[in-house]
């Protein structure tokens, strides 16, 4: 493997030739403790733990003090490396070798480059907000201690995946979250409900992973290993090989991979289920966690995707940005139609995942990777203002909710300003990174420019349905009279003063990113290893036909969907009168796409497959399993036989002549020293004559 430094130098000569002489990325920091020590962000999270497992409960505040510490420590160490990558850049890869499994060699490692270092900071900081929240938000529950054991794998397994420098380590990762995920959906479990959504979410990822371990053996077959380097590096030199035979079949396979935890359509279907557990876990895995780790992987191995020499997974692209461009679109429109708080979130999560696959598949690395970061901040406030509603109210149904902003002012002008981060507009976070999508989309060029085309135009009505489901949400939840029978009253502030720090950054955070002005975001994600030029749309300024045309719609949306729903009534339902006819009845049973995985997945599989199998299993499986048992209790009796008559028989015949020779030698130790004497004597001579003759 080349030294980090001679490797830099060569990719950033490769990528000057393929960029024009521009790579846009300066080399900076490539060494230091701080950097060669960033394993302890992944390590400390995991041992956290297991000690919350076995020492937890004997704590005074049942592991919740060593799990807000251990996800602290990240938040702390992740933010030093993002200003250090801010100011000076780091580039950075440390492994260690397990093993080896023929010519591929298997190792735990940790990057330490612009997008993992983002990654790191966005688990840390949200993840402790959250797990502060979580403290007074699960206080009572008669699994608290277990509730942040789960929690502890959940953030330690990000980490696994964001940290890795190869396929085989990023799996361990994919699997740590989709286990822990499995446990936090189902934490109440006495409802078969949540067992089922966790059961939904658990195999929906299984049938998406494993088309990611089939793109991730052809890739690491191909190349001869299992490295992101590796792999990009031959991207990057444009080698002919197996690489560039299979790249479209290994780069489709990954993107599947990628669409089950990023809740693509149409395999989306186990996300809005997965609200069936507690809001903290809904407010990590939509913001920094799970369902960012399918935008991650496509990130890091953009290079593959972006394909400037048309080799390999180029192709793909295409494919990534209708994806895209429908979830966006559909599931919004889905949120339009949600009762539960949680679930209108849910879609609403989904529809932003699109935006950031659309981006990706349009070859805009920084507007997706944008989006992610300030979408983080914004949805994991709604996601801790909702569970700050349902701590009020013990409901999750708006029907049950009404006139809150008086009672719970706290929550609701945080909310408020989460919403106009979601809804895109100026100068809330999420109007500049979902204006660079556009844009970005705008500009894809290339062969699938019309596709893209479509996509944008997508996009733009999705600023339009963003803003009105959000704005009936508001009007359902905060105004006109409480329709609920609990006495709600504001959180405590362990619960409220993270709404306040994750509000800040609603607001902020799209502010390192302003085309024209400042755009240090750029070049900080830009910092990668191996040194690639990413491709992105470099405006000097706003796109202002998209920007005028996007907030026009977001007004309209506001507008619309405030005059529908702000008029108060007797009950929520009333007020909650709009309906399209065909529309309404298809969006509220989802496309129908549930009853369809159900007739045509679940209950062939449950029905004349699980039949076929279990009959299989009864009379093939079982009876070579009996047939076995049967000839192994026949053999086993054959064996007790010779064992009795012919194993004994030489040992006890053994014994029988050990004890006759005993009983006539013990004849001739009389005690008599003269005798033993003569015995000796004759001995020796005997000795000697045989010396003499032989």
């Amino acid at each position: 493997m080349l030294p980090l430094a001679t490797f830099a130098q060569q990719l950033i000569l490769a990528t000057e030739e393929t960029t024009g002489g521009h790579s846009g990325i300066e080399p900076g920091i490539t060494s230091g403790a701080l950097v060669e020590w960033a394993w302890l962000i992944v390590v400390v999270p995991l041992v956290a733990t297991f000690l919350i497992l076995f020492f937890g409960k004997k704590l005074p505040m049942k592991g919740w003090e060593l799990a807000v510490g251990s996800i602290g420590f990240v938040g702390v160490y992740g933010t030093i490396l993002f200003i250090l990558n801010a100011t000076e850049g780091i580039l950075y890869e440390g492994h260690l070798e397990v093993a080896k499994m023929g010519d591929f060699i298997i190792e735990w490692g940790w990057m330490v480059d612009g997008l993992s270092i983002m990654m790191y900071f966005l688990v840390g900081v949200v993840g402790t907000l959250v797990f502060v929240y979580a403290k007074s938000y699960m206080d009572g529950d008669i699994r608290f201690t277990w509730f942040f054991v789960s929690f502890s794998l959940f953030a330690g397994g990000m980490l696994v995946l964001v940290s890795a420098p190869n396929f085989l380590q990023l799996i361990v990762g994919w699997e740590l979250v989709g286990v822990s995920s499995y446990l936090l959906i189902g934490h109440y479990w006495e409802d078969f409900e949540n067992v089922d959504a966790g059961n939904k979410a658990f195999m929906v990822n299984k049938v998406a992973d494993a088309a990611l371990f089939i793109g991730a053996i052809i890739m690491a077959v191909s190349v001869g290993s299992f490295s992101f380097n590796d792999i990009i590096d031959v991207v990057m030199h444009g080698e002919a090989g197996p690489l560039s035979q299979f790249g479209f079949w290994a780069g489709l396979a990954v993107f599947i991979g990628a669409m089950g935890k990023s809740a693509q359509f149409p395999l989306h279907v186990w996300l809005p289920d997965a609200m069936a557990g507690p809001t903290p876990v809904s407010a990590l895995m939509h913001a920094a966690t799970m369902v960012t780790a399918g935008v991650y992987l496509l990130g890091r191995l953009f290079p593959f995707y972006l394909d400037v020499g048309g080799m390999f997974g180029g192709d793909v692209r295409n494919i990534i940005i209708v994806i895209g461009g429908l979830t966006l679109f559909l599931m919004g429109l889905v949120a339009i139609v949600q009762d539960d708080i949680k679930k209108v979130l849910a879609y609403s999560t989904v529809s932003q995942l699109g935006y950031m696959v659309a981006a990706m598949g349009a070859g805009a690395y920084t507007a997706g990777l944008f989006h992610l970061f300030t979408h983080a901040f914004f949805k994991a406030l709604l996601f801790l203002g909702a569970g700050s509603l349902i701590h009020a109210v013990h409901s999750n149904d708006m029907s049950d909710m009404g006139g809150l902003r008086k009672k719970m002012p706290a929550t609701f002008w945080t909310f408020i300003l989460g919403t106009l981060a979601l809804v895109a507009v100026f100068p809330f976070a999420g109007f500049f990174s979902k204006d660079e999508i556009l844009a970005s989309i705008k500009y894809a060029g290339g062969s699938g420019q019309d596709v893209a085309n479509s996509i944008l135009i997508l996009g733009l009505l999705g600023s339009f349905i963003t803003a009105f489901y959000m704005v009936r949400v508001i009007a359902l939840t905060f105004f006109g009279e409480y329709k609920g029978a609990a006495h709600p009253h504001e959180s405590p502030k362990l619960m409220t003063y993270p709404l306040i720090v994750l509000a800040f950054f609603a607001v902020t955070a799209g502010w390192v990113n302003i085309p024209g002005v400042y755009t240090g975001f750029t070049e900080w994600v830009a910092t990668r290893v191996p040194l690639v030029g990413m491709g992105d749309h470099h405006a000097e300024g706003f796109d202002w036909p998209v920007v005028l045309v996007s907030s026009g719609l977001v007004l309209v949306g506001v507008v619309i969907a405030w005059m529908i729903y702000n008029k108060d009534a007797e009950t929520n339902a009333a007020r909650d009168w709009f309906r399209i006819p065909v529309l309404w009845p298809l969006l509220e049973n989802k496309y129908f796409i549930d009853d369809l995985y159900m007739s045509g997945v679940v209950r062939p599989v449950m029905g004349p497959i699980a039949s076929t199998v279990l009959w299989f299993d009864m009379n093939v499986v079982d009876g070579i399993v009996n047939g076995a048992g049967a000839a192994g209790k026949v053999l086993s009796k054959g064996v007790l036989v010779i064992d009795d008559n012919v194993v004994d028989g030489v040992f006890n015949a053994s014994g029988a002549v050990t004890g006759a020779s005993g009983s006539v030698l013990r004849r001739s130790f009389t005690g008599r020293v003269q005798q033993y004497a003569a015995f000796g004597f004759v001995g020796v001579i005997v000795i000697v004559v045989l010396f003499v003759i032989i």
